[in-house]
């Protein structure tokens, strides 16, 4: 159908991926354990909508155009570091008062608001995921198929849902481990400057990573 073949190996293949730690699986963490279970999983939705992204960038050939380019692929990957940089950072100095006021942070309707445009974000300015659709779906399409586009977009979409619920999962049960040390607020804080540390980590390494 529309050209896919060896679906199981891609199945198998996406919960591999899914179960290696990485920018949005730090970002979910991150924001389940400041936040709580709702901010999670929104986290992992903004996360999906980002695959969506890059399933129909990649169905229309735009990122092999990005990847091609040596300017925009790095454009893109100092982008991505610096965001996931100032994400850590806010993490780490952000909570601090808060905690040290003797009570869980409280955080506005707006900035719940904002969660999934900021997963979206982690996400589709992470060229190692731009890399990854160019690379891997198409290795389960046939090339000479003259629905390659569809094809693209059918696996695209089958790992958008397969990464939601791995997602949602892991979402889930970080909130329920921080909701439990919620009631020690020092080690909360611990927890957010430990992902906060995480964030500032991998944005380093992304940016200054060579392709």
């Amino acid at each position: 159908m529309f050209g896919i073949y060896n679906f199981s190996l891609f199945i198998m293949a996406v919960l591999l991926l899914n179960a290696t730690p990485g920018p949005d699986t730090a970002y979910i963490i991150g924001r389940s354990i400041a936040q709580g279970r709702t901010a999670g999983i929104l986290s992992a939705l903004g996360i999906s909508a980002g695959c969506c992204v890059h399933a129909l960038a990649s169905a229309i050939g735009l990122s092999a155009v990005i990847a091609a380019s040596a300017t925009a692929f790095t454009v893109i990957k100092l982008a991505g570091g610096a965001y996931l940089v100032y994400l850590g950072l806010r993490m780490i100095f952000s909570k601090s008062a808060a905690a040290t006021a003797g009570g869980a942070p409280v955080e506005n309707t707006r900035s719940l608001r904002t969660i999934f445009w900021q997963a979206m974000l982690t996400n589709v300015l992470n060229p190692k995921v731009v890399l990854f659709f160019l690379a891997f779906i198409p290795q389960f399409v046939h090339a000479e198929s003259s629905q390659k586009t569809m094809g693209f977009l059918l696996l695209g979409i089958v790992f958008t849902l397969i990464s939601t619920v791995w997602n949602s999962g892991t979402a889930f049960l970080a909130g329920t481990l921080a909701r439990r040390a919620g009631r020690n607020p020092r080690f909360k804080l611990w927890l957010e400057r430990t992902v906060g540390t995480a964030f500032v980590g991998l944005g380093v390494k992304l940016a200054l990573t060579r392709q």
